[in-house]
């Protein structure tokens, strides 16, 4: 891990020239409330059972390549809590170890920030949620804010890339939760009349990819804020297949059309400036895929968001 954390070393120029290797807090678990700390996510189990290509295991290593050498201007310090590996398809089981992770770092208040896998990384982080939040006498209202080509409500079973959200709502009803799901992004080429009718009986909030350009992003973050005025907590995963190809070519299933990122990195904003964020994750990054790092580079750019103070 140590081989990753590394970068240019600017002590001989004056001010503050500390970048994020320089302040990374390793191999440690001394977090408090407020804390922001990394978890990686290794795993390819999800993409393969979903018939996508494999890569996303080698995705947390790759973001945090690009992360090392970014400046730390007002951070003082994060943590790099290490990896959950997935071993084969040994899926649910490495699912509930970064479950477990997460809940971890919630039950100290720090804020756990996901590095992909695939989407089926949102199971294991709602797991993770679920279980900080047991005992609680009156749950809370939480929005899950999913910046995404995909709906990811797929019924079938075991669980994989795509099915994360249905998971997820199901344990909600089974549990009498509140729990309201919006994704935003969604790619009318990227699913099938029967997810868009299965979203539409689960009451999901969606905006498709074309009413996600710039032009309407004053529009867009007015419905976002008013959907986190009604939540007390607000889970955010973004899937990078919602960037457009151009910007994230290194993803399972490349956008034709997609969402800019001045658009999705503006939601990531108002999310961190509600107060109300909770948890977020970053999927779907295959390296094997990418091209001068672009899609890392892009998510490196959106973790420093949401690290950052």
């Amino acid at each position: 891990m140590d081989s990753i954390w590394t970068g240019r070393d600017d002590s001989s120029e004056g001010g503050d020239t500390r970048r994020l290797f320089q302040i990374v807090r390793l191999d440690r678990d001394d977090f408090s409330a407020g804390d922001p700390v990394l978890l990686g996510f290794a795993c390819d189990a999800g993409v393969k059972r979903n018939h996508g290509r494999p890569g996303a295991r080698k995705g947390p290593t790759a973001i945090r390549r690009m992360l090392a050498n970014l400046p730390a201007h007002t951070l003082q310090a994060f943590w790099d809590f290490g990896d959950v590996t997935c071993e084969d398809d040994a899926l649910e089981a490495a699912q509930a170890a970064q479950g477990r992770k997460v809940a971890r770092v919630l039950d100290t208040g720090a804020l756990p920030v996901t590095l992909g896998g695939g989407h089926e990384v949102a199971w294991s982080s709602f797991q993770g949620l679920a279980a900080h939040l047991a005992g609680i006498q009156q749950s809370p209202r939480l929005l899950i804010v999913n910046l995404d080509a995909h709906f990811d409500l797929r019924t079938s079973r075991p669980g994989t890339s795509g099915t994360s959200f249905d998971q997820i709502l199901e344990y909600g009803r089974k549990h009498a939760l509140d729990i309201r799901y919006a994704c935003f992004g969604v790619s009318p080429v990227g699913n099938t009349q029967g997810l868009y009718d299965h979203a539409r009986s689960l009451n999901v909030a969606y905006v498709e990819d074309s009413q996600m350009q710039e032009v309407h992003l004053s529009a867009r973050l007015t419905e976002l804020e008013h959907m986190m005025a009604s939540a007390d907590m607000v889970y955010l995963t973004i899937d990078l297949d919602v960037l457009p190809a151009s910007v994230a070519p290194g993803v399972s299933a490349p956008a034709p059309f997609g969402v800019p990122f001045a658009v999705v990195e503006a939601f990531v904003l108002a999310v961190k400036a509600s107060g109300k964020l909770c948890m977020a994750d970053i999927a779907e990054i295959n390296p094997d895929q990418d091209i001068d790092n672009r899609t890392a580079r892009a998510a490196a750019r959106l973790v420093w968001r949401l690290l950052k103070p």
